[in-house]
């Protein structure tokens, strides 16, 4: 079996470890999304080049990790990758991944419904096998499912927790509505309920704060934000005249540079600018000010991009009148 080993004991940055809600689960400010690991045509497509990357956000301190099963080319690919990793760095990592998306084909699907107790079953035993761990730290439903009962799939991942193949677990893209009544159903039936959240959120994506943000922070839950750089239009290396030839936005997603408010973003790179920090570092620096953000989970296929992410969570951080100053370029109307 391919093993990577080339790991070394020395971490190279100080990244702030934050509390994950009220779980007391530690979790680096800035994690890894792997949703890029096993993608075609990135150098994360190959065990090699995942392996590479994985690497270098440990030795940089970031320890908290973010996949899912439906991740990469094919159902699983990316925490296949991952799995030498994990089984060679386990206890410097922070593992998290997610099962049951409606949105897509499963192999499980036989089973039953991605939120009924069967597939549920299936699937974590799977993703360790995959992972090469014998738990998961935070295992997340990743859509809700009107098809089953939201008390079945708490009993489920609590027979998970009782087991030890699961230490926490999360949601995400859960309506403010259904994440508190989950916890409702968890209380009545004495159960464990989810500890974070995970939705869509960024500075052009504000949905979050009209519903789901302002519940996790009530209930305690930890926010983690998909898609917080916009597909990576975020880090300042667009402008409206294009690109990188090699990003995603510019190959497969022109439409995200094509809808993006440029005279917005003109006035951010000004700010920016102005204090001589990168977009990245701005971006990053106001969604860790965020009340009750846990982690920017940022995703990556270089080792330079990691490194540039880890940077970001120490580099810079807004006042308050500078927060408001970023929050008001890019509006949103609750």
């Amino acid at each position: 079996m391919w093993r990577y080993s080339n790991l070394g004991n020395e971490v190279i940055m100080d990244i702030p470890i934050r509390y994950l809600g009220n779980s007391g689960l530690l979790v680096s400010a800035v994690g890894l999304g792997c949703n890029n690991f096993g993608r075609p045509d990135t150098p994360t497509f190959t065990a090699g080049g995942t392996a590479d990357v994985m690497a270098a956000a440990i030795q940089a301190g970031i320890n908290f990790f973010d996949t899912a099963d439906i991740y990469g080319a094919d159902f699983g690919l990316s925490e296949r990758l991952m799995g030498p990793v994990v089984a060679n760095a386990r206890e410097r990592m922070v593992i998290a991944t997610k099962f049951g998306h409606t949105g897509y084909e499963s192999p499980l699907a036989h089973l039953g419904p991605g939120g009924s107790r069967a597939y549920i079953r299936a699937s974590i035993d799977q993703s360790l096998e995959r992972l090469q761990t014998d738990f998961i730290d935070l295992y997340q439903h990743h859509t809700p499912d009107p098809r089953v009962p939201i008390e079945e799939t708490l009993e489920a991942l609590n027979e998970l927790i009782e087991e030890g193949k699961v230490r926490h677990i999360g949601h995400s893209n859960y309506s403010g509505e259904q994440a508190r009544r989950a916890q409702s159903v968890a209380k009545r039936l004495g159960l464990k309920s989810f500890v974070s959240a995970q939705n869509e959120y960024n500075l052009l994506s504000r949905d979050a704060e009209n519903d789901i943000l302002p519940v996790a922070q009530d209930m305690g839950l930890g926010f983690l934000p998909w898609f917080p750089l916009h597909n990576g239009l975020f880090t300042g290396k667009f402008t409206k005249d294009g690109g990188p030839e090699n990003s995603r936005i510019m190959r497969t997603r022109q439409h995200l540079h094509a809808e993006a408010p440029w005279d917005a973003m003109d006035k951010f790179a000004k700010f920016c600018a102005e204090r001589r920090i990168t977009m990245l570092e701005a971006t990053i620096g106001w969604l860790l000010a965020v009340p009750g953000m846990s982690s920017v989970i940022a995703g990556a296929t270089t080792v330079v991009q990691v490194r540039e992410n880890a940077d970001a969570a120490v580099s810079w951080s807004p006042t308050t009148r500078e927060f408001a100053q970023i929050a008001n370029l890019f509006p949103f109307k609750a």
